[in-house]
């Protein structure tokens, strides 16, 4: 089997870094947002369809503690996930008729939600790198 160069392994796990914090740091605005003005709009919006409004309190996961472990590398890759899941349920809970719609500059409506989905997605793949509180030999990074 052969090994990577040592140079390229570097640069493989600081883009990791950077992608993590990158999408930690994007996600975080929204959370604090939410922890600063309350989640009663998520909350009507989970009771709206149909499950109890105590789901809501979910997107402080999604939004804050994920964002967070994700910022330092540790359970990266199920954090990743968090926010994936995250992301989808924002879409079906609110965005569902901007689906197939553009937004006023021409791209596609839902381009911020799906690009916080499939960054998540990559890097629930990759893991977290060497520069995380995991390391690069951690269990779940």
């Amino acid at each position: 089997m052969q090994t990577q160069p040592t140079q390229l392994r570097n640069t493989d796990d600081i883009a990791k870094l950077f992608l993590r914090a990158a999408l930690a740091a994007m996600l975080l605005f929204h959370g604090v947002s939410k922890i600063n003005g309350g989640i009663g709009f998520v909350a009507d919006m989970v009771a709206k369809a149909g499950l109890p409004a105590v789901f809501g309190y979910g997107v402080y996961i999604g939004e804050v503690i994920a964002p967070l472990l994700l910022l330092a590398g540790l359970f990266t890759r199920g954090a990743a996930l968090i926010v994936a899941v995250n992301m989808l349920v924002a879409v079906l809970l609110v965005h569902t008729s901007q689906f197939f719609s553009l937004n006023d500059t021409g791209g596609w409506a839902l381009e911020l939600q799906a690009m916080y989905f499939f960054t998540a997605v990559v890097i629930a793949l990759l893991g977290a790198g060497r520069y995380s509180v995991g390391g690069v030999e951690g269990r779940y990074n």
